[in-house]
């Protein structure tokens, strides 16, 4: 027998005054039976703070040729690629060509993608950015995490405050490029 995605209702608030968003919305979100919870979390905090009007959940794991999260123009070109973990260096190649704007997400240690993927041919891999999640916040809200959901997200000073049920979650967020500048 098959195993079924579970799926999680999130109403978030966000408050990204870095940015100047400020937007509540319902989040459906299905976690694949072979996506690990800290995928799932990073997935998520990337859509909010990345979130502009056109952002969107792609088909997801089974779909190897889409983001995990994108935005994309009303002729359907691709203006924002967001990967989530540690993408190879074919996929961020093949990415940037396809995106305006590249972003990946992880939730491991940043300094580990880049030693992977230093010398690889990426093209404009200089434009693409490594955002961080901070830890955390992922470890806090990993046992906690229940089918339906209040959150309160705020990003303000390049930190991740998460209110939920009472309790809030707290680290920073780390954003740099890909290819350090020499």
């Amino acid at each position: 027998m098959a195993l079924t995605a579970t799926l999680y209702t999130l109403r978030i608030a966000l408050s990204d005054s870095d940015r100047g968003v400020y937007e509540s919305f319902e989040l459906r979100v299905a976690q694949h039976p072979s996506e690990t919870l800290p995928y799932l979390l990073t997935r998520v905090l990337a859509y909010c703070l990345l979130w502009e009007p056109e952002i969107a959940f792609s088909k997801g794991l089974s779909t190897t040729d889409e983001p995990a999260v994108w935005v994309r123009s009303l002729d359907g070109r691709v203006q924002l690629w967001v990967d989530v973990g540690h993408p190879s260096a074919e996929r961020l190649h093949k990415a940037s060509k396809l995106g305006a704007r590249v972003v990946v997400c992880t939730y491991q240690d940043p300094s580990v993608l880049l030693r992977t993927l230093a010398g690889e041919r990426i093209h404009r891999a200089e434009q693409i950015e490594v955002v961080s999640m901070p830890s955390s916040v992922l470890s806090g809200l990993a046992p906690v995490l229940a089918k339906r959901m209040d959150w309160e997200v705020v990003v303000t000073g390049g930190q991740l405050y998460l209110t939920t049920a009472g309790q809030t979650y707290e680290g920073a967020i780390e954003r740099g490029p890909l290819v350090p500048s020499e």
